[in-house]
Formats: C-alpha cells, structure tokens, sequence
C-alpha cells in the first residue's frame, strides 16, 4: 500500500490518528462485503466532516440515460448505475444529550481504525472529549457476513471516562439517500412504507425504472458491562427514515454496547411479498447465533478463502499487503454463486464506472479465480456474458451488421 497514513501490515490495513482530511479516502479503502451487499467504511455515528455515505446491493441498478456531448449512432440510450441503497448502519451516539460527532469533538485521541482481511472485519477504536467535557473511549467492530449474506452486524461501545453519563443510542435505518455519481440528477428509488415490529424495523423501497423491490431491516440489543438490557426503545418515525432510541444510565468506567443486526432482503431472491418475513427470519437467526457466534462463523469462512487464495511474500510487507489486499476485495466482491452477476472496477467501495462491469473480469479476474475456487465460479462469469449474447446481436444491427454477428459494449 502506497498510502503513506496505512501503516504496514502483513494481514490488516491500519490507520492510525484522526484526520478528517483522510475520512473520504478511508471510506474507500477500507470498504467490505460478502458478494451480495458492500459498504464503505462510513462512521456508525453522525459525522459533519466531508464523508461520502455508501451502502449497495450486488445486482440492484438503475438505468441513468446517457449524457454526451455528442451523437452517434450505437451509443447505449442509458448506462446503468449502482444504486446507493437505503444506510442500515446508523448508530448516533449522544452523552448527556451532547452528540458525538468526530469532525466537533474538542479532542480525539488513539484513533485507529483496522481492516482485518484475514477474517474479514472491520474495526474502529478512539477516546474523544466532545463539547460537554466528558470524555469518552468508543469501540466498534462491523462485519458482512459470508454465511448469511443478506446480514451486516456490528458492535459498538461506549464509555464515558471522566464522569457519569447518560448515554443515548440512537440505531436507525435511513431511505433519503441520493447518489453521487448520476447524469441527470434523477430520484433512483421510491419508498414504500416504514414499518415497527416487535423492536424490528423495515424500510420497504422499489428502485425506479427498474422495479428492484428491497427491504432495508434492523433489530438492536442494548448491553451494561455485556449483560442484556431489556429496554424499549422509543421509536421515531418519518416516510423515509425509522430510530430506535435507547438511554443507559452508565457510570464511570462503565460500558454500554448496543449489537446491531441490518441488511437486505431482495426480490431477486425473495417473493417481493415476502420481503419483510425474509428479513425477520434473517434477524431471528442472528439473534438465535449472537454477535460472537456470528463473528466465527465468519473468521472460518474467510479461514477457508485464505487456505486456497493466499500468495505469500516474504522480505517486503508492503507487498504482502498490497497483494492480500487485492485478493480480499476480489472475494468480497465476487463469490460466484449468480450468474446474473460480475465485478465492478471498483468493487463495493463507490459508485465511480457506475459499478458496470468492464472487460477486466475476462482479461484478469477470471484467470485467478480458475487458479482458487471451483470450476463452477468462473463458468459463471463466462455466462454472464452469454446470458447478454441476444442483446449484442441486436445492438450488432444497429451498426448494419447481420446474420448473427454480436457487439458486446465496452461497459454492460
């Protein structure tokens, strides 16, 4: 890694002191995913510092019409978008009603953030002094899991250093999202409903144009010192956007946790009817395996990646990095269970190329996954292309072409 704040490390990509210079590209680089969802590695808490919020769902898109400045004949009428899906990963946090927002903090200290791609988590850890003088250390680990991929879990801790606190979770999920990266500046999704039951929360949207039905989902578990606080949460509620509130009365040195459980459902693999009691076995599940349980599921999962991909470098660690970390965004990216879907250049770390597939997958990506995974994941990509065969002849004869001849795009 080149990044001259990435600290060296044969395993984990590491930052080390808070920069909000370095928040954007951070974001980027230390984005995951299972194959089926990414997301950035945006703050759990709000943050008022330039940041760039991304949540995406593998194969839910958006046909943007082309923008040029000119007119030919065979350009594509649209150019499909990856959509910035509804942000399943709000934890606001306030101490004594004060909000912790990094970018306002008078003071934060040993912040370190840590991309484990040898089991596949992501974790965030800092002491920060907000407005009200109370200083806090704030801990955080965040996973996509591979065993339950419409799953993301996270784990998040405070505690107030200095001085009693009132600490206030405030879990939500959000649809009022836009994307960056559009031509026309145009309305991607439209929400259906936000809906509370038995302290779970649903956002159900449909993507327009394109009629992706999608159910954004949640449960919280609030913990003093790791044990269970049954607490109700208050709820509020808008047309695009649901909170679960939780207050804990927490003394000095003392730790309150909240566990999150958030997703997807999607009706490319759900009735779209059915959407919401998907999400609910989703959450029972994960409630019946717990945080931890969940977490080694997936350090063995991401165990029996590495055995099979890993190339090892000795004498240089920057290289070793540089390589576990192409390996680690290949497989978070694409596992190759779906022909339907490809690998986008950028992953699930941003919007930028639209997250289109380009002809990189059958010049460079097929061949390492022919050398580490079964025959059936690259089978897959070559049918993605021929799954599009009828739409190349067509757009052949465009051009004047005939008699089967086919014009792939540089971009599907």
């Amino acid at each position: 890694m080149n990044l001259d704040y990435i600290q060296p490390d044969n395993w984990s990509i590491i930052e080390e002191g808070f920069n909000p210079d370095h928040v954007k590209s951070s974001e980027s680089i230390f984005s995951i995913g299972n194959g089926a969802m990414g997301q950035r590695a945006n703050f759990e808490e709000q943050y008022s510092g330039p940041t760039f919020q991304g949540s995406y769902i593998a194969g839910v898109y958006y046909p943007d019409k082309t923008r040029v400045g000119w007119w030919k004949n065979g350009y594509p009428e649209y150019f499909a978008k990856v959509l910035n899906a509804p942000n399943w990963i709000g934890i606001n946090v306030f101490v004594n009603d004060e909000p912790l927002d990094l970018f306002k903090c008078k003071d934060v200290k040993d912040f370190r953030r840590e991309l484990n791609m040898k089991e596949g988590w992501l974790s965030r850890s800092f002491t920060a002094t907000l407005q009200n003088d109370i200083t806090v250390k704030v801990t955080s680990k965040r996973f996509l899991s591979l065993v339950l991929d419409e799953l993301g879990v996270i784990n998040y801790e405070v505690t107030p250093l200095n001085a009693d606190a009132t600490i206030k979770f405030q879990s939500y999920l959000d649809s009022s999202i836009t994307n960056e990266d559009t031509n026309w500046d145009h309305k991607f999704w439209d929400t259906h409903s936000v809906t509370e039951e038995n302290g779970n929360a649903f956002i159900q949207a449909k993507t327009l144009k394109t009629d992706f039905y999608t159910c954004t989902f949640m449960k919280s578990q609030l913990f003093l010192n790791e044990k269970e606080q049954h607490v109700q949460p208050a709820v509020e509620k808008s047309s695009t956007h649901i909170a679960h509130n939780f207050a804990l009365e927490v003394s000095q040195n003392e730790t309150a946790s909240i566990h999150k459980y958030g997703g997807y459902t999607v009706d490319r693999n759900h009735d779209k009817y059915e959407l919401v009691n998907a999400a609910k076995s989703i959450i029972d599940k994960a409630l019946a395996k717990g945080f931890n349980s969940l977490l080694n599921d997936q350090k063995d999962a991401w165990s029996k990646i590495w055995d099979m991909a890993d190339i090892t470098i000795e004498g240089d660690v920057k290289a070793q990095q540089g390589i576990r970390f192409n390996i680690f965004h290949l497989n978070q990216t694409y596992l190759g269970t779906d022909a339907k879907l490809n690998i986008g250049p950028k992953g699930f770390t941003g919007e930028k190329y639209g997250g289109s597939t380009y002809w990189d997958t059958e010049a460079y990506c097929i061949p390492f996954y022919m050398a580490t995974k079964d025959q059936s994941v690259a089978r897959n990509l070559l049918a993605y292309r021929y799954n599009h065969l009828q739409k190349a002849i067509e757009n052949a004869e465009k051009l004047g072409f005939k008699d089967g001849a086919a014009l792939y795009p540089m971009v599907t």
